[in-house]
């Protein structure tokens, strides 16, 4: 498999993750050390791997619902053992656009931070 397919694999084990709520998913997709940040109507949110993985097997399962997949990977840039794509995807009734950040370590393409901006309601 090349780099490109492991990684558009990874990204959509970390779609999986929120649309099955799927701690399992969350911890197969990010490296131990990842960071989830960004701002929810809420405020600032910055997460742990523990902390968004619960976060999600706390929240109910969109694909259990029959909710619809949205998942776009609008960008995919490699350079040698680190990649940038740039996603979009919706979630918990909002539209999100992620940055994710990518480290190949132990001959595996993981995320390594995941910056989210919600640019407003899911399927617009």
């Amino acid at each position: 498999m090349s780099d490109t397919e492991e990684i558009r694999n990874t990204i959509q084990i970390y779609f999986d993750c929120m649309y099955e709520s799927s701690a399992e998913k969350a911890h197969a997709a990010f490296h131990p050390s990842a960071k989830i940040t960004g701002y929810t109507p809420g405020g600032f949110v910055e997460m742990s791997v523990s902390d968004f993985a619960g976060f999600v097997a706390a929240n109910p399962s969109a694909k259990e619902a029959g909710e619809p997949a949205y998942l776009d990977i609008l960008s995919l840039e490699i350079s040698g053992q680190t990649a940038v794509a740039r996603v979009r995807d919706d979630y918990l009734g909002s539209r999100y656009l992620d940055t994710l950040s990518f480290i190949n370590t132990d001959s595996r393409w993981c995320i390594y931070n995941k910056l989210f901006h919600i640019e407003g309601a899911a399927g617009g």
